[in-house]
């Protein structure tokens, strides 16, 4: 569960109210895409998530955790229970399609048994079992996408965020990535994606939160297929 309560976030340095008054609530096992134009709030937003930033106002829960009083010590098991999608995918080079995966679960202390099941069930839920020996320069952007999703469902989290995962892939290929979050949320994992592709969320439809200027434009469901004023 991620809870957003009266929040906001002023930052003294540039004098900019990032958020305001924001308060959102996203249930275990929803998906959500998060919308907006450059400085409408979605980087701020983010780190609030991953417990970057904290809020000059307000309280934040992510994953059972109070992030306002969330003592160093726990930070690192806190950003365990989240996975993560970049947009610029940040896969080892020198390691192939299986290392890239098996090395969150090493670091994380997981047996080499659960490593060598794990690994190959992730790869083959993103259609990537055939690629496991390639190293990410052998490798199209999707096909890096697909690796960057495997990754962060690899460890089982509670929550997987994506931000911006199809704004450095073809854009033929941006519909089956979010097929492939889609999937993943079918297994029961919530995933939030930020995202700059209306015509995309449009196509899929579901729960959008749009953000402008710091605040909740609107915060709904719209028709798979369909279009919303509040979209624009």
């Amino acid at each position: 569960m991620v809870e957003l309560k009266n929040v906001e976030v002023f930052y003294k340095d540039s004098g900019v109210d990032a958020l305001r008054d924001v308060n959102i609530r996203i249930n275990d096992g929803e998906f959500v895409f998060i919308v907006g134009d450059s400085g409408a709030g979605k980087s701020t937003l983010l780190k609030l998530l991953t417990n970057e930033l904290l809020p000059t106002k307000g309280r934040v829960f992510v994953n059972g955790y109070n992030l306002s009083k969330l003592k160093k010590s726990k930070v690192p098991k806190f950003r365990r229970s989240i996975g993560m999608v970049f947009q610029d995918f940040r896969l080892i080079p020198d390691m192939t399609v299986f290392e890239n995966v098996a090395f969150v679960l090493r670091i994380t202390d997981k047996a080499k048994k659960y490593i060598r099941q794990r690994v190959p069930y992730v790869l083959n839920l993103v259609r990537l079992a055939d690629r496991a020996k390639s190293y990410p320069s052998q490798l199209s952007g999707g096909e890096r996408q697909r690796v960057g999703i495997a990754r962060a469902f690899a460890t089982d989290p509670g929550i997987i965020i994506a931000d911006e995962p199809t704004g450095n892939i073809d854009p033929r290929l941006s519909y089956e990535i979010v097929e492939l979050l889609l999937d993943i949320n079918k297994c029961g994992t919530t995933v939030i994606m930020v995202t700059h592709e209306h015509d995309l969320v449009q196509y899929f439809g579901g729960r959008v939160i749009n953000l402008k200027d710091g605040e909740i434009f609107f915060d709904g469901s719209i028709p798979m297929g369909g279009k919303s004023d509040e979209m624009e």
